[in-house]
């Protein structure tokens, strides 16, 4: 089991780390998230409890949970990791409970995040808010798409973006 937990809490930070760097809203302007690389960085867990299931593949960190490598920080009350059916990597990892990804001075919240790590797909659902320095894009939904590093903003998305120049 170590080598597997292990193999999902590297999934779980390296998913983190390439979530959002370097995406596009379809058909809008780039939208980066966080200030640099972590892929090389411990990866650190802090959870009041953990429960592996060996039966159905799954591991639940719960109870303030959170996630740290490097300067990348998310936070939620409850993540799943859901293996292969060999158990020889992580299928899906699992977010709620209301979420919260840092990075440098960048955050994005969100009730859910569901990333599946066959497909680099990370979903983040319900209320999202993306904040860069003086900039917020919310929305109902965000589809970050990590093999083409492109996101798409759903349901009623709403930004604000300063321009920049002072009175």
């Amino acid at each position: 089991m170590t080598t597997a937990f292990s193999t999902a809490i590297r999934a779980f930070g390296l998913a983190l780390l390439v979530a959002v760097p370097a995406q596009t809203l379809a058909q809008g302007p780039s939208l980066a998230f966080g200030s640099s690389d972590n892929s090389d960085k411990p990866v650190e867990v802090d959870a009041d409890s953990l429960s592996v299931n060996q039966k159905d593949g799954t591991a639940e960190f719960s109870g303030n949970v959170r996630i740290v490598q490097g300067d990348m920080k998310l936070s939620a009350p409850r993540v799943l990791v859901e293996y292969t059916e060999d158990q020889s990597g992580v299928e899906r990892l699992e977010a709620s409970g209301g979420v919260t990804i840092v990075s440098g001075e960048d955050a994005a919240e969100s009730e859910t995040a569901d990333y599946r790590v066959q497909d680099r797909v990370i979903v983040m659902s319900g209320a999202v808010t993306i904040v860069q320095g003086p900039n917020t894009i919310s929305s109902d939904k965000v589809t970050i798409n990590l093999a083409t590093g492109t996101a798409q903003m759903e349901g009623r998305v709403r930004t604000v973006l300063q321009s920049g120049q002072s009175e």
